[in-house]
């Protein structure tokens, strides 16, 4: 009895061993952007990708920056930020290849409801002006992230220099979500993308203490892209795994997926994958 016990249990393991796997085989790493992992984008997309490809995404969102840096490290396989002007000079340097268009969303600054400073309304460039004359506090994401490319860079087309120096002026070295409390602690503003914004919104169940209050400004567009590790840089990256993300975020189904991605019915992202 024993014995027939010991060969059934043994029939039934080399059956299930056998069977084919439901989980990944395989998996990519990606160092991402807060925004795309605090709005949840990345909870959708990944086991729609895995369903799709049998691999697993996992990811580390950090700031453009950091991920850029991560990328040069060979640490990862492939990048989705949101800094052209960076992603650009990464892949002049070798350390990037096909780097393709995923979404895009929008800049806006954001805070209190009484605006102190008045800047409802003006363009980007004017409201910032405004908070230095009225030295209104201004919370600094401080972390080489895409949104801080992009606020530094606000600063300098406002004339306004030596910004780190200023008592108004404060840097958080934190991520978005974090950055964007602080701020409603100080009563101050900050600058932040769109997508993010409807996560902290949501969180406050649409009554948020901050509110946006300079948006529309063609100066405030929001790229994002994906880059695959250049092999040649990163003799292990996992190159073929990268196309085969970049192929999918880029196609129809990975575009569809961003595109009704939604938070209290507001789409966070808008997919524009060159054709």
């Amino acid at each position: 009895m024993r014995k027939t016990l010991v060969f059934l249990a043994s029939i039934a393991l080399l059956l299930t061993l056998s069977l084919p796997s439901t989980a990944a085989s395989q998996y990519l790493m990606m160092a991402t952007t807060t925004s795309t992992d605090n709005t949840g984008l990345l909870n959708v997309i990944a086991p729609a990708f895995e369903k799709t490809t049998k691999i697993e995404l996992r990811w580390t969102a950090v700031g453009t920056g950091k991920a850029l840096e991560l990328g040069k490290n060979c640490d990862v396989d492939v990048l989705l930020v949101h800094a052209p002007d960076k992603e650009k000079k990464f892949i002049e340097e070798g350390y990037g290849i096909n780097r393709r268009e995923v979404m895009y969303n929008d800049f806006v600054i954001i805070g209190p409801r009484t605006d102190p400073a008045g800047i409802k309304g003006l363009k980007a460039i004017d409201a910032l002006k405004r908070i230095k004359s009225k030295k209104a506090p201004f919370v600094s994401r401080g972390d080489n992230s895409g949104t801080h490319s992009m606020e530094l860079e606000l600063w300098k087309k406002a004339n306004i220099t030596n910004i780190d120096k200023e008592e108004w002026y404060i840097q958080t070295g934190q991520g978005m979500l974090n950055t964007i409390n602080i701020a409603a602690e100080r009563d101050g503003y900050t600058l932040t993308d769109r997508g993010t914004f409807i996560k902290y919104e949501a969180n406050h169940n649409g009554n948020p203490p901050l509110v946006i209050l300079v948006e529309g400004d063609q100066l405030l567009f929001n790229q994002y892209s994906v880059i695959a590790i250049n092999p040649k840089r990163c003799p292990k990256v996992k190159y073929d795994l990268a196309l085969k993300f970049i192929e999918w975020i880029t196609s129809d189904e990975g575009q569809k997926l961003i595109a009704d991605f939604r938070l209290m019915g507001k789409q966070l992202f808008v997919p524009n994958a060159a054709r």
